[in-house]
């Protein structure tokens, strides 16, 4: 297949072009500027889903779509930047050119929690992004993961920006539960889920093997560079009124928005990777991608550019 991967060149997108390039397909990373570092295979093309007019001919050379292109949920947007415009406006765009250039596959990824009436900001534009892929006329499939780890992502970043090590205090004592999956572990069920007419018109929600609350990643990450840390409840209350202060503030990237996501758990009752022959118990744990656990799913080196 002729593949365009939009938002190619992020974290999870260059581990999909690599994954889908071995795999013998043609692939093509979109996105706003150019990249010059992409696996072997993979080309580029450049393109703002945002604006219709600059992806319009690139998608119609495709077989596949996939969406990747999305703001983070951990971080105000940049500013000029909404969620509306790029989870929902962008995929509004992605799928009005592949109906139009005669695409047949079109793969969205969604996020645990999407609801056009969800307490976020990000959720809810998710969401209604939801809506538009499956109100469409094309074979699309949507996957929902956890939030992903590995080399290059933002998660373990995250944890380390809004915590201290050996005394740091968490909103409401870290409570909030993950479940993160592996990018080496979610881009071949992507993949599959593109090469693989029986997973046509479904929703996934894939996950990894644990669940960690935000004070268990805390305290693993940094084990994993030698030091102790003790967790200090801070009251939510208190949490959401000195993020909602922060705001406004330039510079600093969080707002009322990440403080309401700090009360929403991040996993699946029911872990969707078995509809892709996988058992959750298989799958890499965040310990071991720290080195702090054996590897118990074997040696499977995740890809980089």
């Amino acid at each position: 297949m002729k593949i365009l991967v939009a938002g190619g060149t992020g974290f999870i997108g260059t581990n999909l072009c690599a994954e889908l390039a071995e795999r013998g397909h043609e692939v093509t990373a979109l996105s706003r500027s150019p990249a010059d570092d992409l696996p072997e295979g993979v080309d580029s093309a450049m393109g703002d889903v945002s604006a219709y007019d600059s992806i319009v001919e690139t998608v119609a050379d495709h077989d596949a779509v996939v969406n990747l292109v999305s703001l983070s949920p951990l971080y105000q947007p940049p500013r000029g930047k909404t969620h509306e415009e790029v989870h929902l406006g962008g995929t509004e765009n992605l799928v009005r050119a592949a109906e139009a250039g005669d695409v047949d596959r079109f793969l969205q990824m969604s996020g645990l929690g999407a609801d056009p009436n969800a307490t976020t900001a990000f959720l809810r534009a998710k969401g209604k992004a939801e809506a538009v892929v499956r109100d469409s006329s094309l074979e699309w499939t949507i996957v929902r993961p956890s939030v992903v780890f590995g080399e290059g992502a933002e998660f373990t970043d995250f944890t380390k920006t809004v915590t201290t090590p050996y005394v740091t205090g968490l909103p409401g004592g870290g409570k909030t539960r993950f479940q993160p999956i592996w990018v080496g572990d979610l881009v071949p069920l992507l993949a599959d889920a593109l090469e693989d007419g029986a997973h046509v018109g479904e929703t996934y929600e894939v996950a990894g093997p644990q669940v960690l609350t935000l004070a268990d990643v805390t305290e693993l990450v940094y084990q994993a560079e030698g030091k102790d840390v003790m967790i200090v409840p801070v009251p939510m209350a208190i949490s959401k009124l000195g993020f909602a202060a922060a705001g406004p503030v330039p510079f600093v990237p969080f707002g009322p928005d990440q403080a309401r996501s700090l009360e929403i758990d991040n996993t699946v009752s029911d872990n969707d990777v078995s509809a892709f022959d996988h058992d959750p118990a298989d799958l890499r744990t965040l310990g071991e991608q720290l080195g702090l656990e054996p590897s118990s799913a074997g040696e499977r080196p995740m890809k980089t550019t």
